[in-house]
């Protein structure tokens, strides 16, 4: 399973594909943007990016409630660039604070939207993980253009 991610906003947009996996990402280039489609874990849980794991946002959300979450997270993306550019310390903190609660709306971060008691690997090394076995088994393949 790979995971779809709009490369100019580096935020998860929910869409899944299943065909063909490697360790680096696949560059997809749609009529409308450019996509780089990263592996997912068997489970759906994490995707992978430079030999790291990161969450994948809750699959149970809503779709108009996915959207939703996603064009805010982007929204606070661009106060964060805004705020970086005028040297505004404060707004940088607030439209910080405002991403990792978006994320956390989104499953990204905080407690984990899975129910099975499974620890969180978020943010770790695959090969340090119980995912390791799998990644290891992925094909090589060049890095995206």
């Amino acid at each position: 399973m790979l995971v779809r991610i709009a490369v100019q906003c580096w935020g998860l947009n929910g869409t899944c594909v299943t065909e063909g996996t490697s360790k680096v990402g696949t560059l997809v280039e749609p009529a409308s943007k450019r996509i780089i489609v990263y592996p997912t874990t068997p489970d759906g849980r994490y995707f992978v990016v430079k030999q790291q794991l990161w969450r994948c946002s809750n699959p149970s959300l809503p779709p108009a409630e996915r959207e939703s979450l996603v064009a805010d997270l982007m929204a606070a993306r661009r106060a964060v660039k805004q705020a970086k550019r005028a040297d505004d310390a404060q707004a940088l903190k607030s439209a910080r604070a405002r991403v990792d609660e978006v994320k956390v709306a989104l499953g990204e971060r905080g407690p984990v939207w899975w129910d099975d008691d499974s620890p969180d690997y978020n943010r770790r090394k695959v090969s340090t993980t119980p995912y390791a076995q799998w990644y290891a088994q992925l094909p090589e393949d060049s890095a995206p253009a």
